[in-house]
C-alpha cells in the first residue's frame, strides 16, 4: 500500500471550522450524487452534466461547483483525508474568513488551469483536490518543518514520520510529471494534473498575499 498521510505535529491553537464544513459539505453531495447513481442513473448524468465543469460549455459558475463534485469513493475519501490532514493548521493561520476565501481561489486558479489545457473539451472536470493542492502549497510555505505521520502496510501496518518539505514536494513533483505525461490527452479524461499543479502554485501565493493573522503569533507564543 501507498504511503498516506493520518496527522501532522504541528499544533493548531484554534478550531477548524471552515475546514470541518467543508468535509461535511463535500461528503454530503456525495452521498447525493451516489444515491442519484444507484437510484435514478439518468438524474445523476443530469446532476454532472449541471454541475460539473466542462471547459466546451464553460459557465463560471460551474468552476464553483465543480470543486464539491466526486468521481468516486477514494476521490472524495482521499481528498478528504488531505484536506483534514493540512486543513486546520493552514486555516489557523488564515482565520476562518480568509481560509474560505483561500480555499476557494485555490479551487478557481487549479480549475482555470486545466481548462486552459484544453477549452474545446467537454470532459467534466470535478473534485476538491485543486482548492486542497493549494492548502498543500501554503503548507509548504508556512509549515515546511512540521512532520507528517505516515502509514504504510508491507505484511505488517506501520507508521513512519516524514518532514512535510519533503512530502509535499515529492508530490507537487508527481503532478508536474503525470501533467507532462497527460498533456498530449489532457481532454480525454483521468486525474486533473494541471489542476493540481495550479492550485498548489496558487497556495504558496495566496497565503503570502493574504497574510498571518496576528491573533496566531501571539495565541503561539503563550502556548509555549
Amino acid at each position: 500500500m501507498f504511503p498516506i498521510p493520518i496527522k501532522v505535529t504541528q499544533p493548531s491553537y484554534s478550531r477548524p471550522v471552515v475546514t470541518v464544513v467543508l468535509i461535511v459539505a463535500n461528503i454530503l453531495i456525495f452521498l447525493h450524487q451516489f444515491w442519484l447513481q444507484i437510484s435514478d442513473p439518468y438524474s445523476f448524468h443530469y446532476f454532472m452534466a449541471l454541475y460539473s465543469l466542462r471547459p466546451a460549455y464553460f459557465h463560471w459558475e460551474n468552476v464553483l461547483t465543480s470543486m464539491f463534485l466526486h468521481a468516486g469513493w477514494i476521490h472524495v475519501l482521499g481528498n478528504m483525508l488531505f484536506l483534514w490532514v493540512f486543513g486546520d493548521n493552514v486555516e489557523d493561520i488564515l482565520g476562518h474568513g480568509k481560509f474560505l476565501l483561500f480555499y476557494l481561489l485555490c479551487g478557481t486558479v487549479a480549475a482555470m488551469a486545466q481548462f486552459l489545457m484544453d477549452p474545446s473539451s467537454s470532459v467534466p472536470i470535478v473534485g476538491a483536490s485543486g482548492a486542497i493542492a493549494g492548502v498543500m502549497g501554503a503548507y509548504l510555505v508556512k509549515f515546511p518543518h512540521s512532520n507528517v505521520k505516515m502509514v504504510a502496510w508491507l505484511l505488517l501496518i506501520f507508521t513512519f514520520d516524514l518532514p512535510a518539505w519533503v512530502l509535499l514536494i515529492y508530490w507537487f513533483g508527481v503532478q508536474l510529471l503525470g501533467g507532462w505525461e497527460s498533456a498530449p490527452s489532457a481532454g480525454q479524461g483521468g486525474t486533473a494534473f494541471f489542476a493540481h499543479v495550479g492550485g498548489f502554485i496558487a497556495g504558496i501565493v495566496l497565503v503570502k498575499v493574504l497574510g498571518t493573522r496576528e491573533r496566531y503569533w501571539r495565541r503561539r507564543d503563550l502556548s509555549w
